[in-house]
């Protein structure tokens, strides 16, 4: 048998708008639906109702339920990091070595930010995000999605506690994770504590410098001396 011979391997078809268009609007099913009820609240049946399509096209273009919420969580990851990092990066190229509320600044507002002016979908993919930050089952998608880039900002945290341990500024860092978390999903509830509607009648931007605020005075108060 000769070079000649041989069959050159068969070119895979990109696929269709069509094809896309399907799978797009399933994730964004799948995204609203994990968001409303987390993991266990959702089915596939559910998914394929929300997206108008089969039950056989959600797993033909997600797969398994878990792979699913693994492709959901994942596919705005990548674009929320790019954010935080350029965030990082364009306010050390301007003011130089960063202060603490400085790099609070840069990871807290850009995730309000998406979750305030990303649309329906930005503002669901941020109580995904807190499903997925609040359960342990999902710690891998965690460490591969989210990790990496938290990891930057706890090493520009570090310089700023030389006296504290590690352990104690990525818990600060935690809680004030939590705390933003709280705020992008929960903000009717300030309302309703303070005894207004119950409604969520500020933005999130009004609510922004307030949490930075509160975020750096903990790590202040938690780890200075």
């Amino acid at each position: 048998m000769t070079e000649t011979d041989i069959a050159p391997p068969r070119r895979k078809r990109a696929p269709s708008k069509r094809s896309l268009e399907t799978r797009a609007r399933i994730l964004d099913a799948a995204e609203r639906l994990f968001a409303q009820g987390g993991f266990d609240g959702a089915s596939m049946r559910d998914i394929a109702v929300a997206a108008d399509v089969p039950v056989a096209l959600v797993n033909f273009h997600g797969g398994a339920k878990e792979a699913l919420f693994d492709t959901v969580v994942a596919r705005r990851a990548e674009t929320l990091a790019r954010h935080w990092l350029d965030a990082l990066e364009s306010a050390k190229a301007d003011h130089g070595p960063l202060d603490l509320r400085a790099v609070l600044d840069c990871f807290i507002r850009p995730y309000l930010n998406l979750a305030a002016t990303g649309g329906a979908q930005w503002t669901a993919y941020a109580r995904l995000i807190a499903h997925v930050s609040a359960d342990e089952r999902w710690r891998p998608i965690s460490e591969r999605c989210f990790d990496p880039t938290v990891a930057v900002f706890v090493a520009e945290l570090i310089p700023k506690f030389p006296k504290a341990e590690t352990r104690r500024i990525a818990g600060a860092f935690v809680f004030s994770i939590s705390a933003m978390l709280s705020l992008a999903t929960s903000r009717w509830r300030i309302e309703a504590m303070a005894g207004d509607s119950g409604e969520a009648t500020s933005g999130l931007d009004e609510w922004a410098d307030f949490l930075i605020d509160f975020c750096e005075g903990g790590f202040r108060a938690a780890l200075a001396g």
